[in-house]
């Protein structure tokens, strides 16, 4: 499995919890053990994406794929 889709297997874990809330997350692209999300929806514009991001995506991500160094969201 690539880690692409590591991390999509992730995110999709994690997107009933944003959907709820009515955003969503898409992943842009993984290189060199940086992870580039864009963050959509309520999501985008929400004054707590950051910590959404770091606390709760980039957590999921370091726990459960080895190679994850940074989470960064890209608009």
């Amino acid at each position: 499995m690539s880690i692409m889709e590591q991390v999509e297997e992730v995110l999709d874990k994690l997107r009933p919890f944003l959907q709820r809330d009515g955003g969503d997350v898409q992943l842009v692209d993984v290189e060199d053990g940086i992870v580039k999300l864009r963050l959509m929806g309520a999501c985008g514009s929400c004054p707590s994406s950051t910590i959404t991001l770091k606390a709760g995506i980039e957590r999921a991500l370091f726990e459960e794929i080895p190679g994850i160094k940074e989470v960064q969201q890209v608009f």
